[in-house]
């Protein structure tokens, strides 16, 4: 691992700590309130940075929470035996209409592809929780966290990918990133969303 890419995992584990501070601050869970974490990774609790599944690794009720993830999650189950995992799309949850009290996304909708789909994705949160938290990377920011490569994600679609092919960072391939003004527009009509961060990242509650 490089060091840009060692303090880059430092800045990010601070990012996403900081990110459950202000979820249970917002929203002000209990030991009985259930929560679907939409876009979880077949990852386990051992990445010395702590970005991996951090919901999971850190929030005092893990039996309240379901882990949704298009992949098989047989390690993330293994580090999580109290979470129940569904291995469902985004787009269209396999659950009822606010199943659960709250629908948790982090750094999953700029993954999920186009606009259409971002709204698809945003519309199953909010149908399915009676809250929704919501966290992406802030597209406005001058740094992509995806690449670490500064402002070629302001670039449109095709140099942008060619600027990223050509540095090596494929990881930056696909990822369609927001301003507030776009995220907010994704929200159905009366799910009242409220931006309660921007700077690297965005992050938007929802709901009553």
């Amino acid at each position: 691992m490089s060091a840009a890419q060692s303090a880059a995992g430092r800045v990010s584990a601070w990012s996403r700590r900081r990110k459950l501070e202000l979820f249970l601050r917002e929203l002000r869970p209990t030991p009985e309130t259930t929560v679907v974490d939409v876009g979880v990774t077949d990852t386990g609790g051992d990445d010395p940075y702590g970005t991996h599944n951090f919901f999971e690794a850190l929030y005092p009720w893990p039996a309240q929470v379901t882990a949704v993830s298009t992949q098989h999650l047989d390690r993330f189950a293994e580090s999580f035996p109290h979470v129940q995992t569904v291995q469902a799309d985004g787009r269209d949850l396999p659950f009822a209409d606010r199943e659960f009290d709250i629908a948790f996304s982090n750094a999953v909708l700029e993954h999920v592809g186009p606009g259409h789909d971002q709204r698809a994705f945003v519309h199953e949160l909010c149908r399915v929780g009676g809250r929704v938290f919501l966290a992406t990377p802030n597209r406005r920011f001058p740094v992509d966290s995806h690449t670490l490569v500064p402002f070629a994600h302001w670039l449109p679609l095709e140099p942008r990918e060619r600027v990223y092919r050509r540095l090596g960072r494929e990881q930056g391939l696909g990822v369609r990133l927001l301003g507030a003004g776009e995220l907010l527009e994704l929200f159905p009509l009366g799910s009242e969303p409220r931006l309660v961060r921007r700077g690297m990242n965005l992050v938007v509650v929802a709901g009553t």
